[in-house]
């Protein structure tokens, strides 16, 4: 539309709907032009205009091509809510794709591409069959795409009419665009599919170097990342490919910057000449340099990519580390990026100026950055052995300025440093002692008393200073008590005088009579019996030699790492996490074909994006309502905790074995990947079966060695979630996987504080650590089957309940497009209609639910059907759930 069309969107008359209809049908051709205007402006802020199909349709037979843009575009929106309708405009979209004019041909491939609805896609084969060899290259270029998402509708269809080859012949088009979108679709297509649908030979390599040169620069982004997934037969190809790729790196577009970085990292790990290598390292800097002066966000994303190459080949950047020092006026997120990058960069050779750029930053004003910087100048300490003297002597000038948080960052890195190199610099103690009084966050009192504990024998008044933090033991933190405990008893092994031996007496007292924290307990119980029993033992296990720490804290890992770069230049790289982690479409496209085998009476599952405690998020997952198995494995009584102190998880009686492998079923969350899980993969979530809650899990083993001696433990939820008995799985061997259900109790361990969906998970075998991650409770899984009211009760309870129970909640983006298999779908999750009524165009519907505890939800839900914006109130003795209720139906209605 042209600037001046913005008056359609200003009407607010009532009775539009028929004086639209009315001047669609006009016999004037700008009248019918002005009437779609503003059919479209109707539809664009929210109303519903579908009544006006048939109308619309009408409109389509005009050689106008803005108007037939207007109509087609209306198609798209209303198509798939009014599939029968949108036959009627097949005719014209066939005629369309004849036309003389390149323009409507393409455009009416695409929009036929655009509809996913069934029906028109078997009229879509022969026009798309057409277009993919017509003589225009806009229009094959348009036909290549269209093939792509005709894929994604259906995927047989288009192997059976030979559009695949077709595409595979575009790649030897004379018009570069062409190639780049055949390129392009053919990518899309093998991220869908579970056999090779696109591999580039020898031949089809030269294609795709030749018209590198000629397109546009986002069809150049996706011929170079088709090319970073070729493996080159030889160095002298690969020597060839990157050479006809170099000069990409001196293009605008950062995309394409960064594309061809990738490429040639690629090809360089073949290339074995250390010359050619040092070369192209020399390259590759200028241009990565370059996207430092773009806008911050670029920049963001740059680095972001940066920080994995500096990891894989240092040598790239190791002389330009003063492009990444922090100009005054960068973003937060931008300066703490290149401080990263850095401490990757330090050397011997460079650490004069980093460090004087290091302490500059410490006295900026931004307290998390100052912090930051603090704590990079104890990295380089630990990395660079040569320079650790210089960090120190700058992190006690930083001590001296007395700033608080300053002194508190200074000497959680120098308990660090001592780590690293013991008995080295241990004169500094008496200038940190000075700073004692200041100290009042956990880490950094944890800290000094972890350093006055280790080298108690040095300091003259080591036990008026432990004692000092004595006096406020049981309103410390875990953190801070914890240390405290080790170090007297550290104290009273070095020193076993009378002021020690009191105060063991004091902290172990405390520590097993005064506290709730059952490590805390724990602990002070195996020091005690230590003591008691053996004081030689407890001087072996206590006063052991500790390992040498090393600055591994952000380097990933060698194979994750391959796996990043191989998808630099996408959100992979930004977020440092593989591809499969956070995108749902990534998972095991083997699904896809397992789906088609399930039985009717299988519960289903909804894949979510999982994450990993390390970066601070949980994973949200659903879980299964409606159709469930006949017959729940029995539930036997809880096992004693085995794990112990091992995982450290409040759960004293919910770790179980893990047991009984369970026939087949839907895909689930995947909630721990194999790239995290070095090799083991789960997937689990909760479901609901015949009145009782189980955790559905598949364990799979992707590493070269047998898995077995499994157990699992939940820590503290909101509604107590635990194992409720033990389960047995056989030994995983490797590539295979073994599906379980575990039994669930309810209020077993319960968590203090607000509610929420939050489950947190440990899973733990015989050959491997821990593993933690997090799941989502969804609300409708702990829907009791006795959660259906009688009228005259609902009415009553609601009349009951005070207005401050009653919470309202709109979600102006959901559509329920049939009330009746909404209403079945609730019903399946144990949300139980009780009456409705009309409220002018709308249905409001009254619902009743339980959950365990005979908590109810009276449910008032507030909708139009096929229209967005449904409303929900709902009344219950708990309010404080109602956020939950919400998130889970939401969740529930979407899906």
């Amino acid at each position: 539309m042209s600037g001046h069309d913005s008056k359609y969107f200003s009407t607010t008359k009532k009775g539009e709907i028929p004086e639209l209809k009315e001047e669609l049908n006009s016999q004037y051709k700008d009248k019918r032009k002005d009437a779609v205007k503003k059919v479209i402006a109707a539809m664009t802020v929210g109303k519903d205009v579908s009544s006006l199909f048939t109308d619309v349709v009408n409109c389509m037979q005009t050689e106008n091509l803005e108007l037939k843009k207007l109509v087609y575009l209306y198609l798209i929106n209303y198509a798939k809510s009014q599939p029968d309708l949108a036959i009627l405009a097949v005719n014209t979209f066939v005629k369309d794709s004849q036309d003389p004019n390149p323009l409507i041909r393409a455009l009416a491939v695409r929009t036929m591409g655009c509809i996913r609805v069934d029906k028109i896609t078997e009229y879509l084969c022969d026009p798309l069959q057409r277009c993919l060899k017509d003589d225009d290259p806009y229009v094959r270029k348009t036909a290549a795409i269209c093939v792509a998402k005709l894929f994604d509708i259906n995927a047989e269809l288009v192997e059976d009419r030979g559009f695949l080859d077709s595409l595979k012949d575009l790649i030897s088009d004379n018009n570069p665009m062409v190639v780049a979108n055949a390129v392009a679709a053919l990518a899309e297509i093998q991220e869908n599919s579970a056999r090779p649908i696109f591999e580039i030979t020898s031949v089809t390599l030269q294609k795709l170097l030749t018209a590198l040169n000629e397109c546009t620069e986002w069809g150049q982004v996706f011929i170079l990342d088709a090319l970073s997934r070729y493996k080159a037969a030889d160095a002298r190809e690969a020597e060839n490919i990157v050479e006809r790729v170099t000069p990409r790196l001196q293009h605008a577009n950062c995309a394409v910057v960064l594309s061809a970085v990738k490429m040639i990292l690629q090809q360089m790990e073949l290339i074995t000449s250390t010359d050619i290598v040092r070369n192209l390292c020399k390259k590759m800097a200028p241009p990565l340099v370059t996207l430092l002066s773009a806008e911050p966000e670029i920049q963001y994303v740059a680095l972001r990519n940066i920080n994995l190459i500096v990891q894989k080949r240092p040598t790239i950047l190791a002389h330009e580390i003063k492009v990444f020092f922090c100009k005054y006026n960068d973003p937060i997120y931008v300066k703490m990026e290149k401080l990263e990058i850095m401490i990757k960069l330090a050397s011997d050779r460079n650490i004069d100026q980093v460090l004087l750029e290091f302490k500059e930053y410490a006295t900026e004003v931004d307290v998390d950055f100052v912090r930051k910087a603090v704590r990079a100048i104890g990295r380089c300490a630990i990395k660079l052995e040569r320079a650790a003297e210089r960090c120190i002597s700058v992190l006690l000038e930083l001590i001296k300025i007395k700033v608080n948080y300053v002194v508190q960052e200074a000497i959680i890195v120098i308990k660090d440093i001592f780590r690293r190199y013991p008995n080295t610099y241990e004169s500094i103690i008496a200038t940190l002692c000075e700073s004692l009084d200041t100290l009042d966050e956990p880490e950094a009192k944890a800290s000094m008393i972890w350093i006055i504990g280790e080298y108690a024998e040095r300091i003259d008044n080591a036990d008026e200073l432990l004692e000092s933090f004595l006096e406020s033991f049981p309103e410390e933190p875990p953190q801070v008590q914890l240390q405290l405990l080790t170090a007297t008893v550290k104290l009273f092994l070095k020193k076993p005088t009378e002021g020690p031996q009191q105060m063991i007496q004091a902290v172990l007292n405390n520590a097993t009579v005064e506290t709730d924290n059952p490590d805390l307990r724990d602990r002070a119980y195996i020091y005690w019996r230590l003591l008691s029993t053996d004081p030689e033992a407890a001087k072996d296990v206590v006063l052991a030699e500790k390992p040498v720490i090393t600055d591994d804290s952000n380097q990933l890992d060698s194979s994750l790492l391959d796996e990043l770069l191989a998808n630099i230049a996408t959100l992979s790289s930004v977020y440092h996490k593989p591809p499969e982690s956070f995108v749902t479409r990534l998972k095991t496209v083997a699904q896809r074909v397992e789906e088609e085998d399930y039985p009717e009476g299988s519960e289903t599952g909804y894949p979510e994006s999982p994450a990993h405690p390390a970066d601070g998020a949980t994973s949200p997952t659903s879980s299964s309502g409606s159709r469930q198995p006949s017959a729940s494995p029995p539930v036997a009584a809880p096992v004693p905790d085995l794990l112990g102190d091992l995982i450290g998880l409040d759960n004293s009686n919910s770790l179980v074995p893990v047991n009984q492998p369970v026939p087949a079923g839907p895909p689930l969350p995947v909630l721990l990947p194999a790239a995290k899980g070095q090799g083991l993969q789960i997937s689990a979530e909760l479901t609901r079966r015949d009145g009782q809650v189980f955790y559905s899990m598949l364990f799979e083993n992707n590493t070269q060695s047998v898995l077995d001696g499994f157990m699992i433990q939940f820590n503290k939820n909101t509604f107590g979630l635990a194992a409720g008995g033990p389960l047995q799985v056989p030994a995983l061997q490797p590539g295979t996987s073994e599906r379980t259900l575990l039994p669930m109790v309810l209020f077993q361990n319960v968590a203090p504080g607000a509610p929420n969906t939050l489950l947190q998970v440990a899973v733990k075998n015989n050959q491997q650590p821990v593993w933690y991650f997090s799941d989502k409770i969804s609300l409708h899984v702990l829907f009791t089957e006795d959660g259906r009211m009688e009228r005259g009760t609902f009415l009553e309870t609601w009349k009951s309940l005070p207005d401050s129970n009653e919470v309202l909640r709109e979600f102006p983006g959901l559509v329920i497009n049939s009330m009746e298999s909404t209403l079945d779908k609730l019903a399946a999750s144990n949300m139980f209609f009780i009456a409705k009524r009309k409220n002018a165009n709308q249905e409001v519907l009254y619902l009743s639910a339980k959950i365990p505890r005979g908590i109810p939800f009276l449910i008032e839900l507030t909708a139009a059907a096929g229209i967005p914006g449904v409303k929900c109130a709902v009344k219950t003795p708990s309010p404080e759930m109602a956020p939950l209720f919400f998130e889970a139906l939401e969740h529930f209605l979407q899906s």
